[in-house]
């Protein structure tokens, strides 16, 4: 049996999409990856879970702490790439599926979670907030990285969102609302003690083009987007996210800052 639920059976094809491509998409944001993993401070020893961990970029770091970690994702494939990958690395880590929204782990399981940009994008985010809240011990820690809501990774997305299937009625909530930290206060505050730190992340390429191409074949959404359109429609979208990615160039290629909240959690 699935431990994925069925509203995010789509989502985690999605995810899939990318397969081991995307952890070029985790190089693109590996300083705030550190910046995030720096603040929950892992120790030798502590059990901590990597939350929506893609390829694992994120729990590699941990590990290399010494903590015991276990990473778990809503895509399969990513996770079968992650597992590959920290073997290669001769790093202890297990991996599992599993739905942000209906974890499998018991009740204060962790000494601490992190996600980095990962969490942010449950369907359901009351139901993944309270899911954060469940599996860490009480006096543990989380450590989340949320792209803020108005930052240069947002405005990539509205550059798709002419591109994408109208979206159902209600609409879900944008995962971009976890970039206010008045809306994480809404979400975690009751169950943490939070404190909040902007960063930015600087995404380079050799050239616009390479965006695309790093992004069509290794962000989820972006390839299943460009994948479902006619050939005439993909090429606007190619030809559009180019242009704003030309936006941000640089002497030696393009250089995108793209900001986020580190939020720091202590459960009470």
């Amino acid at each position: 049996m699935s431990s994925i639920q069925p509203h995010n059976e789509k989502p985690a094809g999605v995810w899939n999409s990318g397969g081991g491509r995307y952890d070029e998409i985790s190089r693109g944001i590996a300083d705030s990856i550190e910046h995030c993993v720096l603040r929950l401070d892992p120790k030798p020893g502590e059990k901590i879970l990597d939350l929506a961990t893609g390829t694992g970029w994120t729990s590699r770091l941990v590990a290399k702490r010494g903590a015991q970690v276990i990473g778990a994702d809503i895509s399969a494939d990513l996770i079968a790439f992650a597992t590959q990958r920290a073997t290669e690395e001769g790093l202890s880590i297990t991996y599992q599926t599993g739905d942000a929204e209906k974890l499998p782990f018991a009740d204060g399981e962790f000494d601490a979670v992190i996600s980095t940009c990962g969490v942010m994008f449950a369907s359901r985010p009351e139901a993944a907030a309270a899911e954060l809240a469940r599996v860490c011990r009480k006096g543990g820690r989380i450590a989340l990285t949320t792209w803020l809501s108005d930052s240069n990774l947002f405005k990539m997305f509205m550059v798709m969102k002419p591109y994408m299937s109208p979206p159902p009625t209600p609409a879900p909530p944008s995962p971009f609302e976890w970039g206010r930290t008045e809306r994480i206060e809404e979400l975690l505050g009751r169950d943490f003690d939070l404190a909040f730190e902007k960063g930015v992340s600087f995404y380079r390429e050799p050239n616009a083009e390479a965006a695309w191409e790093t992004f069509s074949n290794g962000y989820g959404p972006t390839k299943a987007l460009a994948v479902s359109l006619d050939e005439s429609r993909r090429a606007e979208l190619r030809r559009d996210f180019i242009a704003f990615h030309k936006g941000f160039s640089t002497p030696l290629g393009i250089c995108v800052p793209r900001e986020y909240w580190v939020t720091r959690g202590v459960r009470r």
